[in-house]
């Protein structure tokens, strides 16, 4: 959610109010935080009543792929999952071209983030993560993690020049921990289907009931699915855990909030034998998945206005934590 390539109200107006039935575009706005596409607020004006939506260009993703994404979070949202759904124009197209740039426009979930979330959080999001991975299931269209082993294999190399001996031999180290965890019977055999693959705490929204108490949140929904994949739904549920559940440390994990997590997730989906002895190793994998992309994003940037990289130092601390438990 950076914005790498600039729009303005001018550019888009006249393709809203000719292609789409959502009224008069009446204001834009570049988001920020995130570091893979260019997003946008985009507010319009129909019958009077101003409508709220996120305009998405694509700067990594191609047009090939990004059907998967989009036509997932359409599955999902015809479920009942509260994640943004795609608009579809007169056509009934859901990609197009924004300054030669693939792009969507999609709902805007209500809520706020809860970036100091509470065990109650925890709870809503495991339980709405356990609803998703049963509502994709279905899902006719599949495709790679496109973060998964393969890339992790490819960015090693990369980053590798920049690190500290000690970082060279954490990071060279899981990664062989991994792959051969990866070409296990155990791991083939584990439960997969669509996954989000990416839900941080700044990728989810509650809905304030009482804007004194925060124990009264609901759930807004799940959003930012460009990282989604065909993924084993215990790495999805360990990049969760990961982040939601963090001590005040900021790199262990807190028993309360992990217990309710945890427990409001298999409320609707338990998990299998296999899935509860492969979580030592699907947390480390999801700490390293984040390390290397970290790191990649740190040391090899792009241009971007109001883009700003994340710590990679965070994950690195999180890794070393799970490999000790």
């Amino acid at each position: 959610m950076a914005v790498f390539t600039a729009i303005e109200l001018g550019d888009v107006s006249e393709w809203i109010a000719q292609d789409f039935n959502i009224g008069q575009a009446s204001a834009i706005c570049g988001i920020h935080g995130g570091i893979e596409n260019s997003n946008f607020f985009l507010d319009t004006t129909l019958a009077g009543q101003k409508k709220e939506y996120v305009l998405t260009l694509f700067e990594r993703l191609t047009a090939e792929q990004l059907p998967f994404y989009l036509e997932l979070m359409r599955h999902l949202a015809d479920k009942g999952i509260p994640v943004p759904k795609p608009i579809t124009n007169h056509a009934g197209d859901i990609l197009f071209s924004v300054k030669g740039k693939p792009a969507a426009i999609v709902t805007k979930l209500p809520g706020l983030s809860r970036l100091e979330p509470a065990p109650q959080h925890c709870a809503l999001v495991g339980e709405m993560l356990a609803k998703m991975h049963l509502a994709g299931a279905d899902f006719p269209k599949t495709q790679i993690n496109l973060r998964g082993l393969f890339w992790w294999q490819k960015t090693v190399p990369q980053v590798i020049p920049h690190l500290s001996e000690g970082q060279k031999d954490l990071l060279t180290s899981e990664l062989a921990a991994q792959e051969i965890f990866f070409a296990s019977t155990q791991y083939a055999t584990l439960p997969q289907g669509a996954s989000h693959c990416d839900l941080f705490r700044d990728n989810v929204l509650f809905d304030p009931q009482n804007s004194n108490d925060p124990s009264q949140d609901r759930l807004g929904g799940f959003f930012d699915f460009y990282f989604a994949g065909t993924d084993k739904w215990l790495f999805d549920l360990a990049v969760t855990v990961n982040d939601w559940c963090l001590a005040a440390n900021k790199k262990d994990l807190d028993p309360e909030c992990l217990n309710a997590l945890m427990n409001a997730y298999e409320s609707v989906r338990p998990l299998n034998a296999d899935e509860k002895s492969s979580w030592p190793m699907m947390l480390r994998a999801a700490a390293l998945r984040f390390w290397i992309s970290r790191l990649w994003d740190f040391y090899l940037p792009r241009d971007a206005q109001m883009l700003t990289p994340h710590d990679p130092n965070h994950f690195e601390r999180i890794l070393l934590s799970r490999r000790a438990i």
